[in-house]
């Protein structure tokens, strides 16, 4: 008579081979993420949506406790928007400065008011007005991890260039104080 496994046995002892084969693969050194990825394939550290909330909170917050308003944005590495908040009473043109800020001191990865103020002082640097996507206004400022720049906060509407990049560096200092640049004088 010849040997029958009932389908459920026959699952079973699939389920089991399946089970083990995953378990060898997965213990193997061969298939670490490092072994499996080519070496052409970047791996870099972004910011999580969860943190880019914590900053703009943060920079709104210090922007208040300044009897201020402002909007504030956060883009990502790759310059895409993921956190924006507007207090109340602030103008609709700041919303698009900010992105326009925050945008600048990522591709820059420099603080836009002293991006602004060495294109005024260099002639060849002037033409940086020109690029439609840049913004050199103070109000910028990216967020640096060790050599990095991962991200970039936008202000606009806080009464100024001064008080738009304080309140971002404000929010950098509490949050991530070993991210913290140095302000401009």
């Amino acid at each position: 008579m010849p040997f029958r496994l009932s389908t459920r046995s026959a699952l079973t002892a699939i389920a089991v081979c399946a089970t083990a084969a995953t378990s060898a693969f997965a213990a193997s050194p061969a298939a670490s993420p490092a072994a499996v990825l080519p070496a052409q394939v970047l791996q870099q550290p972004n910011v999580s949506l969860a943190l880019a909330n914590e900053l703009i909170h943060a920079t709104l917050a210090a922007c208040q406790a300044e009897g201020r308003s402002a909007v504030a944005v956060f883009v990502d590495r790759g310059g895409n928007l993921i956190a924006l908040q507007r207090g109340d009473n602030v103008g609709p043109h700041n919303t698009d400065a900010a992105v326009r800020k925050a945008f600048t001191a990522l591709s820059t990865k420099s603080l836009t008011r002293q991006l602004a103020t060495n294109a005024r002082a260099n002639p060849d640097s002037h033409n940086l007005n020109t690029v439609d996507s840049l913004l050199l206004i103070g109000g910028g400022v990216p967020l640096r991890i060790g050599a990095e720049v991962i991200g970039a906060i936008g202000v606009g509407g806080a009464g100024g260039a001064v008080q738009d990049e304080a309140c971002a560096l404000k929010a950098i200092a509490q949050v991530l104080p070993a991210a913290s640049p140095a302000p401009t004088n």
